[in-house]
């Protein structure tokens, strides 16, 4: 059965879509639907928490290093 979300919820989707890398932002739209299909009635707080807990899963984010070069290193 498809989902039924509205333009606001949808929004919410693609906002935690965007910092993903391109190549995992199918598995997460993929893994935000299935999750939100095991429920009867969906609302905008949960989306933003299957969201949430999704993009924590698939966001890998960058490691910041402290060393030579830099603007401001001496």
């Amino acid at each position: 059965m498809p989902l039924r979300l509205t333009d606001e919820e949808m929004c919410v989707v693609f906002a935690a879509a965007a910092p993903l890398p391109i190549e995992c932002r199918g598995a997460f739209l993929q893994q935000v639907a299935s999750a939100l299909g095991g429920y009867r009635e969906i609302g905008p707080g949960l989306v933003h928490r299957i969201c949430a807990e999704t993009q924590r899963k698939l966001y890998d984010p960058p490691e910041f290093t402290t060393g030579t070069g830099g603007k401001y290193h001496r």
